[in-house]
């Protein structure tokens, strides 16, 4: 419940919504309980007259039900209409915010989460909280609200009435289903926990089939422990669906209960002259279709397991971020943007070990510098502290004459163009990999940044050049061409420092000059940091700084 709590919280902005949703919900399910009540006393009334010989108003109950048949049908379409358009804003709400949290983590927070399992947060989890308030709130807001006006209702013909009604609603809407939930929260908390695992599996499995062929009685053992955790899955579906079958017979069971239990009650009333043969009609029917309204009561109690434990693994996804970057107030990109690295040391975590110590150099605006070093000396992890991505555990970094840590994280980034060892490139055309850098960039400067990364001949060779599918995640390119257009993407992002991660990775000599050459030549104002353990290129920059054994 704590959780559900917040999750509401986080929705105080859509209030309104909510509110209106409940009280078209409400309105509707009791103008479905009117219409069968009036239906029946109608039907009643006019048997009675009938037999009596007597003359009966039959318009204004006929009007009576008419309109409420009226607003059944239409308050069910409104209902529709606005419970789906607020679940919409409320999922727009939660992913906006969701996003906000993650994306100013440090990436050694986010890298301490398995890539699956965020995916499997970021929609599964996220999907699966859709429900809450279409399944979980409004069915147990609605229906509380419903029962007490059905109850009252009944109170005003006889209070043993009511009390009949309301035991029988409390045995199938709380009782018996709080019971089976006690029962059903671990297994819904497992089934979020096994669904993430087995996703997780699945995306090892495709991303390591290679490993997983070569080395021998691999792909049996994988399977083994796939087919395990895919057989407890199917188990506990299996027990949560019992339950709910079982939940479901309760409901079935308390309303004939009620309807038997009203009519045995309602008989000496009518014999004594206290109700008429008419409202004993609409008393036993009201009764049974009361129950409409607790009737989803049990489901939206065996949901709220799955509900919390998604709820939990989204905000521990987001909770946590102590190490990321430190905002700050500057909000404009500084004129000169001047680069100055003063004893700058970085440690993963307070107990880690020394990654970076005693760094230090300035790169005036314009500048051009190559940080060199083998693989695994601290050359990505340096680029990630003067982004501002990672915090220094020591030391100053200036930007512009300030401390990077005095700018908004979002300023800070407008002021550095990254082309990472990782080109990540997004399923889509290679026309819409580059507009990511410069959304409103003309096809001119398309064409000019895929130059400048030596791409522009191949792309020209295409059918459908610019249009080109790069498949997901870039397979349809060769590592080489996935790296150079990524740097092409970097390039078209004007911004004051430019930082090309290892550009000739996947490259043959010849073309990584002539790309750093390219670069080079159209810096314009512009600084760059070449990141590299090749030589190549390196006489094209002002200054090297080789860093050995992290220093």
């Amino acid at each position: 419940m704590t959780m559900l709590r917040e999750l509401l919280t986080l929705c105080r902005p859509h209030w309104p919504w909510l509110v209106l949703s409940i009280v078209v919900g409400l309105a509707t399910l009791l103008a479905n309980i009117a219409l069968m009540a009036m239906s029946g006393w109608f039907i009643a009334a006019m048997a009675v007259a009938g037999a009596a010989g007597a003359s009966l108003n039959y318009f204004t109950p006929a009007a009576i039900i008419r309109a409420c048949a009226i607003l059944r049908t239409g308050g069910r379409y409104v209902e529709r209409l606005v419970g789906h358009e607020t679940t919409f804003r409320l999922l727009a709400r939660l992913r906006v915010w969701l996003y906000g949290r993650l994306e100013p983590q440090s990436p050694d927070r986010l890298a301490l989460w398995h890539g699956a399992d965020v995916a499997t947060r970021l929609r599964a989890d996220v999907d699966r909280l859709e429900t809450a308030y279409l399944r979980v709130f409004s069915p147990l807001v609605v229906g509380a609200a419903a029962a007490v006006v059905v109850v009252w209702f009944l109170a005003r013909f006889d209070t043993a009435l009511a009390s009949v009604e309301a035991v029988c609603m409390l045995s199938a809407a709380l009782v018996l289903p709080l019971a089976l939930v006690r029962l059903s929260a671990r297994h819904g908390r497992d089934r979020v926990r096994l669904s993430s695992s087995l996703t997780e599996a699945a995306v090892d499995a495709v991303q390591g089939m290679g490993e997983l062929v070569v080395f021998a009685g691999a792909v049996s053992h994988f399977r083994q422990r796939f087919l395990a955790t895919s057989n407890r899955l199917i188990h506990v579906q299996t027990r949560l669906g019992n339950l709910t079958a079982l939940g479901q017979a309760g409901m079935l069971l308390a309303a004939n209960l009620a309807l038997w239990c009203v009519v045995v009650v309602a008989i000496p009333l009518v014999r004594g002259g206290a109700l008429d043969s008419a409202d004993f009609v609409m008393v036993a029917l009201v009764a049974l279709a009361g129950f409409e309204a607790v009737a989803p009561v049990p489901a939206a109690l065996f949901t709220l397991g799955a509900v919390g434990e998604a709820a939990r693994r989204l905000f521990a996804l987001a909770a946590d971020r102590s190490d990321g970057p430190a905002g700050g107030t500057l909000c404009h990109v500084p004129e000169r943007c001047d680069l100055v690295a003063t004893g700058v040391c970085f440690r993963y975590g307070d107990d880690g070990p020394t990654v970076l110590a005693d760094i230090a150099f300035s790169l005036p605006q314009g500048g051009r510098m190559a940080l060199l070093g083998p693989v695994g000396s601290g050359k990505s992890t340096l680029v990630g502290v003067l982004t501002g991505l990672r915090r220094p555990s020591g030391g100053t970094i200036t930007l512009g004459g300030h401390d990077i840590g005095e700018y908004e994280p979002e300023t800070l980034r407008r002021c550095f163009s990254v082309a990472s060892q990782d080109a990540a490139l997004f399923t889509g055309t290679i026309r819409s990999n580059l507009l990511l850098a410069a959304p409103q960039a003309p096809e001119e400067a398309l064409w000019r940044a895929l130059a400048v990364a030596q791409l522009d001949g191949f792309v020209q060779d295409l059918d459908e050049g610019l249009e080109t599918s790069v498949g997901e995640a870039g397979l349809t390119l060769s590592g080489g061409q996935a790296r150079r257009l990524a740097v092409a993407r970097a390039w078209l992002r004007d911004t004051p420092v430019l930082v090309l991660d290892e550009p000739g990775e996947g490259l043959d000599t010849a073309t990584e000059r002539a790309l750093l050459t390219a670069v080079v030549a159209n810096l314009g104002r512009r600084s760059l940091i070449l990141i590299t353990h090749r030589k190549v290129g390196v006489d094209l920059v002002d200054q090297s700084l080789r860093l050995d054994q992290m220093r």
